[in-house]
């Protein structure tokens, strides 16, 4: 039995102005998200990208190959509606940051994650009042509430658009403050990706590189890249 696949009928898809924002046109047609609502994107650039994901399908619409308008789905139906859930969620990672976790031995991987992560960690100390303990081993360190309090603020004045993304930054790197150094712009995703792999390069360089795990990566690393993307095109940072 062949499994029924949704098939392209539109010759052209194009970014439109609408009520709210900008849109996404199939032959005049507007787009909406899978629960009906209006596709209303918050910049033009997005638009553009988006609408490009619908010109670029084939003929049999492969819905992989659409993340960003994916994304925008994920925003209008299911993050807009959802938003003090997602912002607490968002602020649990705060209570165990991945960047807080030191190792206790061998002496050049605890020095490789200092490097790295101290200056972001005083990046997250000077520009959001958020100044986490670290810690080496797994055990639980309690961070001080004004801290944590002070991660949550950050994501309080942040749209549906904006959480959206940072929920892929935050989950995939399993920081908040990579996540929120990203949606600041304290340093370029590709650097903040790689801090957050720090122990599982360590361990390639030291046992080899599994090939599975290495694909599980690359996976994840361009999820975490095409979030930021987003991001920027949401706010109108790319001109794409």
């Amino acid at each position: 039995m062949t499994e029924w696949a949704a098939r392209r009928f539109w010759t052209a898809a194009e970014a439109v102005e609408t009520e709210g924002g900008h849109g996404v046109a199939l032959d005049g047609r507007m787009v909406r998200t899978p629960a009906r609502a209006p596709l209303v994107l918050p910049s033009r650039p997005l638009a553009e990208a988006v609408a490009r994901e619908w010109q670029d399908q084939p003929e049999v619409i492969d819905p992989a190959a659409m993340p960003l308008t994916r994304a925008a789905n994920t925003a209008l139906d299911r993050v807009a509606a959802a938003r003090d859930s997602v912002i607490a969620a968002l602020a649990e990672y705060g209570e165990t940051d991945l960047l807080c976790y030191r190792a206790e031995a061998p002496a050049a991987l605890a020095a490789r994650q200092a490097e790295g992560w101290d200056p972001i960690l005083d990046w997250a100390a000077d520009h959001l009042g958020a100044r986490l303990v670290c810690a080496t081993g797994i055990i639980h360190v309690a961070q001080p509430a004004e801290s944590l309090a002070a991660l949550r603020a950050a994501l309080e004045p942040l749209g549906a658009f904006e959480l959206t993304a940072l929920d892929d930054l935050v989950t995939l790197s399993g920081s908040l403050v990579l996540g929120l150094a990203a949606e600041r712009g304290a340093e370029a995703p590709e650097r903040l990706w790689a801090l957050s792999r720090i122990d599982e390069t360590w361990q390639a360089e030291q046992w080899g590189e599994d090939a599975e795990a290495a694909a599980q990566a690359s996976t994840r690393r361009a999820a975490f890249l095409r979030a930021a993307r987003f991001l920027d095109l949401a706010r109108e940072r790319d001109a794409a």
